[in-house]
């Protein structure tokens, strides 16, 4: 065996591009090609698709069909095929994924785990005292008034390693860890022992940088103008050594870009605290040594472990209230008197405000340039219990008043809801002594215990103080923030994070003087109600910014434009502020 793992991953999300598994395989050489399909908003997803077609389903049809056009390809060049394809149902999906070797005429040893589904367990585990307790608003489940439709615990990455172990050509798994799918064939490649912290701490590391596809390869990155092109993006390649330190990089000939700042955005990618949390290990971003050894090629050494925490992540899913609304354009003269009226004249047509449990309106403004841009936005949502008071109806009340009302009448339609139901998330903890993962092989069902029931002595990494050179000074010039500084932003639950790095050690030392809490406020003061963390990574020159409660119950459940914080680091980047003309090379 060769000393080293190259792990391809081909997808970021569920509807990533398909073709993105052949090209992995086609365009050069790795071990192992793995698949992040999962997020908390799939796994409603997937049980909608259970209800709707049969409990037979609750898997990513969309990885069956990459499996297709790779697996024989995989087994002639001896490519193990790792996913969380399997969703709701990963026995369901082996089952799929057999037919499909067999139609080929080829052989392959296919692997599922499971175990990780709660939904049976609930009523037990509440007698037992398990709480799962809401991580973002620390309210325990029996104060929930939603019904709970998916209950999942996030798995690490023992199980895949068993499976590997005992030969799987594919591991089909439920819903582990984005990381897991990375980690477990690390560990199989060097036979990790649970308590090699450090390695699988640089497995984490990199998994986490690779779980979203080309995202970190110059997909959604800051400086648009370093990425030579956006046309086939290519996806990442952690090639992985036995002490946990990775390269990462893509096939040739592909766009996109692998360098220090893409890697950088990736890691500040939807996280909190620089001690990221698996159950596997607990990884110190802080710690990291990033470099840039040739052309779209990052090494990343240095990650340091500790003991896993004594608690496993619950993904679970409810069933919210219903929601509906309206963007209306207004245009012209007299903007906040034209919203007046429309709102007025809307909710009497309605019935009024409040009969709906909820009712959220925004009024968002610019100075206008041409007439495309001269459109005010005037957002009208509104929640209920009750599904008939935002169904057909709702639309056609507010349809009908179109000649009848405000001048310069349009609207985008019913875009904020269309009477849906919404998803609430309440991510909670478990009792890591109360979780197993079930491995199902060669017909046989074998038990895998995590590293917190194993007994192993804890051990945690000591933080060591980092000193940041004093901020340059002298004459400024007002610029955008993203002149100089790159973001990246994304949601945790309810919470939201945004991630600044700086590219030279005198940008950072501004960057850490001058961005703080208070600042970051007043920059962006949508968020000066919220609870805003400051964590520093002065290894990475980067801040992290921990927005709590932005996003309230998550995804579908708040009346956010951008309801999962996508955008927010380029809104921060937008922003002008003084910079010291030395940083700008003046």
């Amino acid at each position: 065996m060769s000393e080293t793992i190259r792990i391809g991953n081909c997808s970021g999300y569920y509807g990533d591009r398909l073709a993105a598994a052949l090209e992995m395989v086609e365009g050069g050489p790795i071990d192992v090609l793995t698949g992040d399909y999962l997020a908390e908003l799939t796994m409603k997803i997937l049980y909608d698709q259970q209800q709707s077609r049969g409990s037979h389903m609750g898997y990513v049809g969309t990885f069956l069909k990459q499996l297709d056009e790779v697996v024989s390809l995989c087994l002639e060049k001896n490519i193990r095929i790792v996913t969380n394809a399997g969703g709701l149902n990963p026995a369901g999906m082996a089952d799929e994924v057999e037919k499909i070797i067999a139609a080929k005429g080829l052989q392959a040893k296919v692997a599922y785990i499971d175990g990780d589904n709660l939904m049976p367990h609930l009523d037990s585990l509440a007698a037992e005292g398990e709480e799962l307790r809401n991580i973002d608003r620390d309210i325990p489940m029996s104060e929930c008034e939603n019904e709970v439709v998916t209950a999942n615990t996030y798995f690490g990455c023992w199980a895949i390693k068993e499976a590997l172990d005992q030969g799987a050509d594919i591991v089909i798994c439920p819903r582990v860890t984005d990381a897991a799918v990375v980690i477990g064939p690390a560990a199989w490649k060097f036979n990790w022992r649970r308590n090699d912290y450090d390695a699988l701490a640089g497995a984490l590391a990199a998994g986490h940088i690779i779980e979203c596809g080309a995202q970190c390869s110059g997909g959604n990155y800051s400086f648009i103008e370093e990425v030579p092109s956006f046309r086939n993006v290519g996806y990442p390649i952690a090639e992985i050594a036995a002490d946990g330190s990775f390269i990462i990089s893509k096939h040739e000939n592909t766009g996109g870009l692998i360098s220090v700042g893409t890697i950088t955005a990736q890691l500040l990618y939807e996280i909190s605290t620089p001690a990221y949390y698996n159950p596997d290990v607990i990884a110190h971003f802080d710690t990291l040594k990033l470099e840039q050894i040739a052309d779209n090629q990052v090494r990343v050494s240095g990650c340091r472990g500790s003991s896993p925490p004594s608690t496993h992540k619950v993904c679970i899913n409810t069933k919210g209230k219903y929601k509906s609304g309206i963007e209306v354009l207004l245009t012209g003269l007299n903007i906040e008197k034209k919203a007046e009226l429309y709102i007025d004249q809307i909710f009497h047509n309605l019935g009024g405000q409040e009969q709906f449990d909820e009712v959220d309106i925004q009024l968002i403004k610019e100075n206008p340039a041409t007439n495309e841009e001269a459109h005010a936005a005037l957002r009208i949502s509104c929640t209920s219990s009750d599904p008939k008071k935002v169904n057909r109806l709702f639309n056609a009340k507010i349809t009908e008043l179109s000649l009848a009302t405000i001048p310069g009448n349009t609207s985008r339609g019913n875009s904020l809801g269309g009477g849906k139901e919404t998803i609430v998330y309440w991510p909670a903890l478990i009792d890591s002594q109360k979780v197993t993962e079930v491995l199902h092989i060669d017909g046989r069902t074998q038990q895998v215990l995590p590293t917190q029931r194993l007994g192993f002595e804890e051990i945690f990494y000591q933080e060591v103080p980092v000193s940041i050179a004093p901020a340059p000074t002298g004459k400024t010039i007002t610029a955008p923030l993203g002149t100089l500084f790159g973001a990246r932003s994304g949601d945790k639950g309810g919470c939201a994070n945004c991630g600044v790095w700086a590219k030279t050690d005198e940008a950072y030392a501004f960057l850490f003087n001058f961005l703080t809490v208070d600042q970051f406020k007043k920059l962006c003061p949508d968020v000066s109600e919220y609870e805003v963390i400051r964590y520093e990574l002065a290894n990475m020159r980067s801040l992290n910014f921990y927005i709590k409660g932005i996003l309230k119950d998550g995804v579908s459940s708040n009346n956010r434009i951008d309801g999962q914080a996508k955008s927010f680091g380029e809104y921060l980047r937008a922003k002008t502020i003084d910079i010291p003309e030395v940083l700008l090379g003046y």
